[in-house]
């Protein structure tokens, strides 16, 4: 909870915040606009490896199909563990001083990836260690969404929190769409040969820049949080403090309802080229096969503008049950895109495409209605921590679904994604949307 006055001193954190009774909104959509830039570029960092690594091989790599999806999948790893480290950092370190220097870590990773792929020598072990420090980016959404929470009267945080995380979650898509564009200039260093595996023709890219081109807005994005942020007297002495979430039920209820929604969606963005080109690609259908990276960034970018649209809308009518209509629209895209894994040529790529495309929609609808629905189950503070929490583990959908897609084959792995959702659907309306709901919200 707020408290009148803050045992904190120093101009990191304000004496006093009391958004229900006498909100300062300029301070608030200051605080947001600031974290939602740099919760963008923490998801460009975090998914840039999904957009390597389709061309990795074309420009002298030789990774299995299974290194690369391991290769996706270890952003998703590292970017759930550090998550469960910064739920608990927001009343510890305030948010001032989490933005900014989580964004200033975001510079070894893209600086890392920038240098590794200027040489096709580089060890399979430290694209690996790369994966897992892009991992940062996925780490900070547990920190920066929390405090952002903080600033904003429970009434507005369905708009202000589908906002951020909406619009963040555009770093996938951005990140997914300016690589092709940008890697096809000089910019920094020198060019490297990329390889139609089809035709054997060949083009200079410069593969550095997917990397270096972030370097300066990371920079600006930790100016501004250093000089425009400050905290919330949302405090907490410790890790132990924040821990009592645990005992309730509820945490774990939308713990599992996160995970259906935005599990799927960054575990689904992250694997979105691959599975592309392993269905549909060139190497299955030759000089007919579909380019990965003219359609991957569409999936995120779906699920991106879903999730601010729906957050409005979960305002108005309640969270619990837009997350219901969520997991059922989960569920009958996966059930109809089944039937769209054993392609028999390149021009069944559309309806594989509309698809995935539903998926995605109604996961971006589940991330902002489950946001909606946290705020007003739990008081502010706990709010705080179950959404970091949630958040970090859903976070590791790329690695689930990832290492699945690098053993599983397609039709059970989405067949599988249906009885999960059609359970999240059930579980929410019983507990949250149904008339006499325990809880309603």
């Amino acid at each position: 909870m707020t408290t009148p006055t803050s045992t904190r001193r120093g101009s990191d954190w304000l004496p006093s915040w009391e958004p229900e009774s006498n909100w300062e909104s300029r301070r608030a959509w200051t605080t947001l606009w600031v974290t939602t830039f740099t919760l963008t570029l923490a998801f460009i960092t975090w998914f840039l490896a999904s957009a390597l690594a389709p061309k990795l091989n074309s420009i002298g790599f030789d990774l299995s199909a299974s290194q690369l999806y391991w290769l996706i999948a270890m952003p998703g790893l590292a970017g759930g563990t550090l998550r469960l480290v910064w739920t608990f950092l927001p009343p510890i370190m305030g948010t001032r001083k989490l933005v900014t220097i989580t964004t200033a870590l975001f510079l070894f990773p893209l600086i890392g990836w920038g240098l590794a792929v200027q040489n096709p020598q580089t060890p399979y072990a430290a694209l690996l260690l790369l994966g897992a420090l892009a991992g940062i980016g996925g780490g900070a959404f547990s920190g920066f969404m929390p405090s952002t929470s903080y600033f904003f009267p429970r009434a507005r945080q369905g708009t202000a929190l589908g906002l951020q995380a909406g619009l963040g979650n555009f770093g996938v898509s951005i990140v997914q769409f300016v690589t092709p564009w940008i890697i096809g200039f000089a910019l920094v260093g020198a060019a490297q040969v990329l390889t139609n595996p089809q035709t054997g023709a060949t083009k200079s890219v410069w593969m550095q820049n997917a990397a270096y081109i972030w370097l300066p807005f990371v920079i600006v994005g930790v100016v501004l949080a250093w000089l425009l942020l400050r905290s919330v007297p949302v405090q907490a002495r410790g890790v132990r403090d924040q821990l009592d979430i645990f005992r309730n039920k509820n945490t774990w209820i939308m713990t599992y309802l996160y995970v259906v929604t935005f599990g799927t969606f960054s575990g689904l963005a992250a694997g979105f080229a691959l599975l592309i080109g392993n269905l549909y690609g060139p190497t299955k259908f030759g000089a007919e096969g579909v380019d990965p990276l003219t359609y991957a960034f569409l999936g995120a970018l779906v699920g991106s503008l879903a999730r601010i649209i729906s957050g409005p809308v979960a305002d108005r009518v309640g969270g619990g049950k837009l997350t219901v209509v969520s997991a059922l629209g989960i569920a009958l895209g996966s059930l109809y895109t089944i039937f769209q894994l054993n392609p028999t040529s390149a021009s069944q790529f559309p309806q594989f495409l509309a698809g995935m495309l539903v998926i995605f929609f109604f996961a971006g609808v589940g991330n902002a209605s489950t946001f909606k629905q946290m705020p007003m189950i739990f008081d502010r503070r706990q709010a705080g921590g179950v959404i970091g929490w949630t958040s970090a583990i859903a976070a590791y959908g790329p690695f689930i679904f990832g290492f699945m897609l690098a053993y599983i084959a397609p039709v059970p792995f989405f067949a599988m994604g249906v009885f999960f959702a059609v359970v999240a659907a059930a579980m929410a309306w019983w507990f949250y949307a149904r008339k006499g709901a325990e809880t309603p919200c």
